[in-house]
């Protein structure tokens, strides 16, 4: 599958302290994807921006975060879009993180991604981690095990 015929690409971040992983609870509002799920942080790739680019610049518009250090890690297509997932640690303290895009964040251990849901106190609910954001967690996992 070539760029050309890909609808949207998307360029997402896995962001990670120790074993936890950093997620975004999507608001709860139509025409979003994956409407109030727990995702990554980036998202669309403007008109000509490389992904290397735009996941940096999603990531300073959503929560004030530019990573010193983030890779490729692999790419995951669907109709219509191609995520390209980034990996980077998280070098601060999620209290100097500010969420400008979304409904909270937080961290996901290994254990509430398998469940794939997590309470939010901010929304006061429990909601569902959204499913590919699931698998690509999952495999990131598999790979940091294999890399270690």
């Amino acid at each position: 599958m070539s760029t050309k015929d890909v609808e949207h690409l998307v360029a997402i971040a896995i962001l990670y302290q120790r074993d936890r992983y950093l997620m975004q609870l999507r608001d709860d509002i139509l025409g979003i994807a994956y409407p109030g799920h727990w995702g990554f942080f980036g998202g669309h790739c403007d008109p000509g921006e490389h992904p290397d680019d735009a996941i940096q610049r999603e990531l300073k518009e959503e929560i004030g975060y530019t990573p010193s250090d983030i890779k490729l890690f692999n790419f995951y297509p669907d109709p219509g879009v191609i995520r390209h997932v980034y990996y980077a640690p998280l070098t601060v303290p999620i209290t100097e993180l500010e969420l400008m895009e979304g409904w909270d964040l937080g961290f996901f251990s290994p254990a509430q991604i398998q469940d794939s849901q997590r309470y939010s106190h901010k929304a006061q609910g429990i909601f569902p981690l959204a499913t590919p954001h699931q698998k690509i967690l999952l495999d990131f996992m598999a790979f940091q095990n294999h890399t270690q």
